[in-house]
């Protein structure tokens, strides 16, 4: 593997962690408040509708108008062609719109979870199926189009052309951005062009938020009561803080957070919105977050960790291993399981000691199927799309680490009198 097939990799992992990495942030600022929020996959799914939907609409009916102008092609071939005038592009609308649709759908979790102090868990089911309901329901009924926005690249109906409905790639001064010059560059300057420029400005937001919320957190007065109100809440009400207030306020930056990761999925991933398009990144966001103990830069490589693995799928889909490299893995894991097991409870014994046997058995299986144990065997794709899942249930069993969450996480606070 070459140095530009490995900054290729990388950079499609950033691009790929930048949703997750802002859904973390989210479920980051909600819990560290206590306000557990697994209604993160329906905010980032609503946000990234209303913000493709509301760019469209103003891709296709801009706010100044079209005017007759003269473009020319490359061949310097001149045409009066009609050209839309736009005040504000409407891609930024579509992200305000987006934020808008989340922050409304936190202030429903707000409402249920801290003001009527209902469960907090079911809420954000709730919201779950809200967004994954409505988002298909209101696209078939604006757009009719299979539950799908149009898209916000191309021409419209009258072959007029598209501009500003989706965010675009910066390339930074003196970065190459086309193949044949990157492969004759140095490795300097492959890793400027590709992992340092040529992302979305979104991108480059993602991996400010990181300091910007680590300082929030750590360095102000506001992030200190924050953390306070989800370790003991009753002290800070007797400090004379309103714990409803900060609580909501940690709901509002959640919504934020959520609106501008819906937005990059659906105007920088993609040119539009798809049914479900979100695809667990919520449920996989609360991983990250538990993976990264509730902190900002541990988050930040927990999430491209995950990036990497997807990045992995997209770009090796024909994987060959040599059958000894699987062997030993499968043996080597078995081996560790138990050993975790044994220190553990009786069901953890029983259920790892298991798993240990079919990873056993497995192993015993490629060794006999197999002419050579040097021989290559290809990896099912199954398996290589699975790796992001299979790290989320090791980061959820604990296999990280032991994850302790805010001490008054999930429970709703009442006010003694």
């Amino acid at each position: 593997m070459d140095f530009l097939t490995l900054f290729q990799v990388g950079d499609g992992a950033i691009r790929l962690a930048i949703p997750l990495l802002l859904a973390c942030l989210a479920g980051l600022f909600s819990e560290r408040a206590g306000i557990f929020d697994i209604g993160l996959e329906g905010k980032m799914l609503a946000a990234a509708f209303f913000s493709a939907a509301i760019s469209a609409h103003f891709a296709f009916n801009p706010m100044g108008g079209y005017i007759e102008a003269e473009v020319c092609d490359a061949r310097n071939v001149c045409t009066m062609q009609e050209q839309p005038v736009h005040y504000i592009a409407p891609v930024w609308i579509g992200l305000m719109a987006g934020i808008a649709a989340s922050l409304v759908l936190s202030l429903i979790h707000g409402l249920a979870s801290i003001t009527f102090r209902g469960n907090q868990l079911i809420s954000g089911v709730a919201i779950n199926f809200l967004a994954a309901g409505l988002t298909v329901v209101i696209a078939q009924s604006w757009f009719a189009q299979g539950g799908r926005t149009p898209s916000l690249s191309g021409r419209d109906d009258a072959g007029r052309t598209l501009e500003g409905g989706r965010f675009e790639s910066i390339d930074w001064p003196g970065a190459f951005t086309r193949i044949r010059e990157m492969r004759d560059a140095s490795p300097g300057m492959q890793f400027y062009s590709e992992l340092v420029s040529g992302h979305t400005i979104l991108v480059y937001l993602a991996l400010f938020t990181v300091p910007l919320s680590w300082w929030v957190l750590y360095r102000t007065r506001f992030g200190l009561r924050l953390r306070a109100v989800g370790e003991n809440p009753a002290a800070v009400d007797t400090a004379g803080i309103s714990v409803v207030g900060l609580r909501y306020a940690a709901v509002g930056i959640c919504g934020v957070l959520c609106g501008i990761a819906g937005a990059y999925l659906s105007t920088a991933v993609q040119a539009g919105f798809t049914k479900d398009m979100t695809a667990n990144r919520g449920f996989i966001a609360l991983a990250a977050l538990i993976f990264a103990k509730w902190r900002p830069w541990y988050a930040l490589g927990a999430c491209l960790l995950f990036g990497l693995f997807f990045a992995i799928e997209n770009r090796f889909p024909d994987i060959r291993v040599p059958a000894l490299g699987i062997i030993a893995f499968l043996l080597v894991s078995s081996a560790l399981m138990m050993v975790y097991a044994l220190r553990n409870l009786k069901i953890d014994v029983i259920v790892l000691g298991t798993l240990s046997a079919i990873f056993v058995a497995i192993a015993l299986g490629i060794g006999v199927s197999v002419e050579s144990i040097t021989q290559s065997v290809k990896l099912p794709t199954q398996l290589i799309q699975s790796l992001p899942y299979i790290l989320t249930v090791i980061a959820v069993a604990g296999f990280v680490g032991k994850a302790i969450p805010p001490r008054a996480g999930g429970e709703p606070y009442v006010k003694e009198r």
